[in-house]
């Protein structure tokens, strides 16, 4: 037992637990039967679920297997509320340790498990919420307070939020209308109370993607976005909300896969002086650093990636490919003196600690809000409503009849059915059949985006921005609603109506509609610059 410190650990805390210690002995015995104890390494591990596989009994064993072997967590991808609930207790119950469940719910935990709730993305509510009003604060604490309490029911405990990044780049592809704004003051006064409310709740909050991935026009999905920034440039923008979120006590930090050659021409994630150097020494972050997930083409042709991540000051290595693969790679390379024992130790050591607070928060009672369970949806609708913004035009009624007005619909066409905006206008079309020309009648063209990772772009072709073009050249009176990127807006300065929805939801097209037919005030205030565009 003097030997082998981590077991120690684990019986100790699993002392009366004979079935679990029993097995987590006979994974112990396997491993050593091979001359190797990788159970630490696994640790520092958190592999993808996904919640509609787990139907599959053969899946479901995989997943259990990772656990005997010591896995540190699970990042969730989907799945039904009744089925995932239940599997991440039973896994929790198998564990010798408690497991990190991280998600990425920065629009709710509805983003990925179906009988949860949706909310606004991050842009929206900025748009949505005014800091000067105590009111309007009180409707932000109580949106994150009721995604931290459904993501507890669920059994989520690291959600991967906020976003901290600053959006300064009209053509990201990637984050967009994930970040709050394109100010960092802006980014940091959200970002601190959307992490003070999830640690109150006893939840590892993280911000992401240090140190800013909000002036890029690369998705690290599909290559490594290089930034040309210099270091004081970088300062004045892009590090501020980290720096701000460690003030507020943020438990865990992500890496990004983004190189800054003013600062190292090694892909941050890999980057001692970025992580160890800048996170660590110069803003004392103390917490879990995350890397990116792992699976990413950005990184895709380094060799020995998951033990340079962890040399570079990385705690968890998010997504490998192969949880097993990486586990004997990283067990290679300490062999080989390519990963330095003492980084392994000091990140077991950071992840220990940081397990101990859900530890102590796993069978607290989660706190309650303003807004209960059968609430939050109206929650969510009122802050979408909020957020609609008038970013060109009166706010006076548009429609004057469905009959009179054509809709015209472009962008993603999985969007293009099935909300409020169809069923309302009789006259509707897709952008791609254009034989029924507006010929003076009042448009509306509403364009459908989403921000989702290996698409590349936060926008639609130039073929379609010239298409909406022509037809707002034949309209009378024309409207433009940006169902996502509030940047496309920018391109159609001719439309006598300019709106920016954020998302590409049934409940924005409800809110816009309510808007156009003068039931509702747009009261949202644009979070980024447009260029030649502006709102009050």
């Amino acid at each position: 037992m003097k030997k082998y410190p981590f077991l120690r650990e684990n019986l100790s805390q699993h002392g009366k637990n004979v079935v679990t210690n029993v097995y987590f002995l006979i994974n112990f015995l396997t491993m050593q039967t091979a001359g190797i104890f990788m159970q630490p390494l696994y640790q520092l591990i958190m592999n993808r679920l996904d919640g509609f596989s787990i139907s599959c009994a053969s899946y479901r064993r995989s997943i259990i297997d990772l656990v005997g072997h010591g896995i540190g967590g699970f990042i969730l991808f989907g799945g039904a509320r009744e089925e995932i609930k239940p599997f991440i207790e039973e896994l929790q119950g198998l564990s010798l340790q408690r497991l990190f469940i991280a998600s990425d719910i920065e629009r709710g935990v509805g983003q990925q498990i179906e009988g949860t709730t949706h909310f606004p993305c991050q842009m929206a509510m900025a748009a949505a919420i005014n800091m000067e009003l105590p009111e309007d604060i009180m409707l932000y604490k109580a949106a994150i307070t009721a995604i931290a309490e459904e993501s507890k029911d669920i059994g989520i405990n690291m959600p991967l939020t906020p976003v901290l990044d600053v959006n300064i780049n009209p053509y990201n592809p990637i984050i967009c209308t994930r970040a709050f704004s394109s100010d960092p003051a802006v980014v940091s006064n959200f970002g601190r109370i959307y992490i003070e409310t999830n640690e109150a709740a006893g939840l590892i909050s993280c911000a992401k993607h240090f140190p800013g991935h909000g002036d890029t026009e690369t998705d690290s999905h599909i290559a490594l976005p290089v930034i040309g920034k210099t270091e004081a440039a970088l300062r004045e923008s892009d590090f501020i909300p980290f720096a701000e979120a460690v003030k507020a006590g943020v438990s865990s930090i992500m890496a990004a896969h983004i190189a800054i050659p003013a600062i190292d021409s090694t892909p941050a994630s890999l980057s001692k002086k970025i992580l160890t150097g800048l996170l660590r020494d110069e803003l004392s972050f103390d917490g879990l650093i995350l890397t990116d997930a792992l699976n990413m083409d950005a990184i895709k042709d380094i060799e020995d990636v998951a033990a340079k991540c962890i040399n570079a000051g990385a705690d968890i290595l998010l997504h490998p490919t192969d949880a097993d693969e990486t586990v004997n790679a990283l067990d290679d390379c300490l062999r080989s003196g390519k990963l330095d024992a003492n980084c392994v130790n000091a990140s077991y050591q950071r992840v220990s600690k940081a397990r101990q607070k859900l530890n102590h928060t796993a069978s607290s009672p989660l706190n309650q809000g303003i807004y209960h369970d059968s609430d939050y949806v109206s929650l969510s609708e009122r802050i979408t409503e909020k957020s609609i913004t008038l970013v060109k035009g009166s706010g006076r009624p548009f429609i004057p009849t469905p009959s009179e007005t054509l809709l015209i619909e472009a962008g993603e066409e999985k969007f293009h059915c099935g909300n409020c905006l169809i069923k309302y206008f009789t006259n509707h079309i897709s952008l791609y059949e254009r034989d029924a020309a507006p010929d003076g009648r009042t448009l509306v063209v509403a364009i459908y985006t989403n921000i989702s990772a290996w698409k590349g772009s936060s926008g639609i072709p130039q073929a379609e921005i010239d298409a909406v073009r022509a037809l707002l050249s034949k309209a009378g009176r024309s409207a433009v609603i940006s169902f996502g990127s509030p940047y496309l807006l920018s391109h159609f300065k001719e439309a006598d109506l300019l709106i920016a929805a954020y998302e590409a939801s049934k409940q924005s097209a409800a809110a816009v509609l309510k808007c156009l037919k003068g039931q509702l005030n747009y009261s949202g205030r644009l979070p980024v610059e447009l260029p030649g565009l502006k709102t009050g």
